[in-house]
């Protein structure tokens, strides 16, 4: 038995469109992330003084939340595969429900930084703040959206994308986290 070493796209799982989307959406936060590092390098305690400023429990709550959000996703993909649609529903909801209070999170924390004087324009580290937070939280709507839509149905198809787009929303996370709360 010959054991194939390489992998081609029609290996990954799911749609190779989605894959685009996912690899282009990764890029466009990047980029972003790229270029906050590099003006953070050039004003590494303007970047730290700012930081500071901000409340890191919200961070790690999110991330905590994030992070069980995509665990049901998880769940929910394999339910679908092995045609449990009820189980796969209720993963989706429960996912989409993480979204939900990721989102609330992120509201209360908006609310306090725009009440402590904390807006777009006090320096460049809340600029890149507010972007690449505000932009993930778009992508966290879009997810809870997605999540709700693909519940009603819960084909395994559909679930499996549903799940994919949220794990990248997820991985999003994953990298601005360090680069807003850690690295400064």
């Amino acid at each position: 038995m010959a054991v194939r070493s390489e992998m081609t796209v029609d290996d990954l799982p799911g749609e190779l469109i989605l894959w685009i989307l996912i690899a282009s959406e990764l890029a466009v936060f990047m980029a972003g992330i790229s270029v906050m590092v590099i003006l953070g390098l050039m004003d590494p305690a303007g970047f730290g003084s700012a930081q500071a400023q901000l409340d890191g429990r919200m961070a790690a709550l999110n991330t905590v939340v994030l992070v069980t959000s995509g665990l049901f996703a998880a769940r929910a993909e394999r339910a679908a595969a092995q045609g449990r649609v009820q189980a796969a529903r209720r993963g989706l909801l429960l996912a989409a429900l993480g979204g939900v209070i990721f989102l609330v999170v992120k509201g209360v924390e908006y609310a306090r930084d725009i009440q402590a004087g904390i807006s777009i324009d006090s320096h460049p580290f809340f600029t890149f703040y507010y972007l690449l937070s505000g932009f993930h939280a778009a992508h966290v709507i879009a997810g809870v959206a997605v999540l709700l839509l693909v519940a009603m149905r819960a084909r395994a198809d559909a679930v499996q994308a549903g799940a994919m787009f949220w794990h990248m929303v997820d991985l999003v996370w994953v990298l601005i986290l360090p680069a807003i709360w850690l690295i400064w």
